[in-house]
């Protein structure tokens, strides 16, 4: 048996292509003291990884030409020399694009439990990364508060799906969503229950969110950045409150980031922006792990797994957050026998 693993060949320039990555196969690694082996079954397509491909800093160093992508996962530990670690426990960590991971000290996994009657998929979407992002960025970063109009853009996808349901769970007065095109916008408030969405694909967007938000917008969860914040930058409440989360628009291009021409309203209206990073509120995930599985189990938070399959398919996976044809959680397929059980 081999470790098929996704390498980096070069820095990309805007999508993954051919030449971005490759497949190369090594041995099995070792499971020595202290670590446990684990069979990878499912990857966390993530815009994140698109950002560690770039020769830039960040909040992790850049993935080395040659090195496995990093990336999250989920898998079954079927060797261990760790006492954490028990083997047929299924856990989710830092995986990497590859067939086998080891966690150590270095690199360590959560162990899922038993018995929750969700799926791998559901688990790795909304309790993982996705809805722990979601329910701090909301809450903690947003200071959310019973009675505030929300705004999320990339409303269809994982994360922003997500953060609009909670904030309707808690009682927002409004939750708009932003999401491309007519399909997308129609799902967020169909299958996802936001009051409106508008399409940021249509011109004039910063007067329709006037329209939707006529007192404007106490939060604004974004998950897009450029033109899209500049918008809602223009239709801040006084003390609204702007969470970044993410910049997906501006992923790939290699220009830079563009200039906002709207952050002065932030003065005017007494507001505030701030970034912030989920490996932030790791230590905190099992409170938000809680409410988001209650919040499944009784129907009050809609989700949706978008499956591909085998390992070699990772990069284009990637691609499908920018052009959007993904809906939902993105995940890969690597090994369809790791279930939980």
């Amino acid at each position: 048996m081999t470790n098929r693993q996704v390498v980096l060949n070069e820095r990309p320039t805007g999508l993954v292509n051919a030449g971005t990555t490759s497949v190369v196969e090594g041995g099995i690694p070792v499971c020595g003291d202290g670590q446990a082996l684990i069979r990878v079954g499912l990857l966390s397509i993530d815009p994140t990884i698109r950002t560690w491909m770039n020769d830039a800093p960040g909040y992790l160093p850049p993935i080395e030409i040659g090195a496995v992508i990093r990336g999250g996962g989920g898998g079954v530990v079927v060797e261990s020399c760790n006492p954490a670690y028990q083997v047929g426990d299924i856990v989710i960590g830092m995986t990497g694009w590859q067939q086998w991971a080891i966690a150590d000290d270095n690199n360590k996994f959560s162990v899922v439990p038993k018995g929750t009657g969700l799926s791998l998929p559901v688990v790795m979407n909304v309790l993982g990364v996705t809805g722990i992002t979601a329910y701090y960025g909301l809450t903690d970063v947003g200071a959310f508060k019973e009675g505030d109009v929300v705004v999320v853009s990339g409303a269809a996808g994982a994360t922003g799906s997500v953060a609009g349901q909670i904030a309707k769970a808690k009682g927002a007065k409004k939750v708009v969503g932003i999401a491309g095109g007519p399909e997308k916008c129609a799902e967020v408030v169909e299958l996802y229950g936001f009051d409106e969405c508008l399409d940021y694909r249509e011109p004039n967007l910063a007067r329709r969110l006037r329209e939707a938000c006529p007192k404007g917008v106490d939060v604004y969860f974004d998950n897009v950045g450029g033109e899209v914040l500049d918008a809602v930058l223009m239709n801040i409440a006084m003390h609204g409150r702007v969470v970044l989360c993410g910049a997906i628009s501006q992923y790939n291009d290699m220009s830079g980031f563009g200039g906002l021409k709207n952050h002065t309203m932030l003065i005017m209206r007494r507001g505030r922006m701030e970034g912030f990073i989920v490996l932030d509120y790791m230590s905190r995930s099992a409170e938000a792990q809680l409410e988001l599985a209650t919040m499944i189990l009784t129907g009050q938070l809609r989700h949706q797994e978008h499956l591909v399959h085998g390992l070699e398919n990772a990069p284009e996976a990637l691609n499908l957050l920018f052009s959007g044809g993904n809906h939902g959680k993105t995940l890969v397929v690597v090994d369809d026998s790791v279930q939980l059980s």
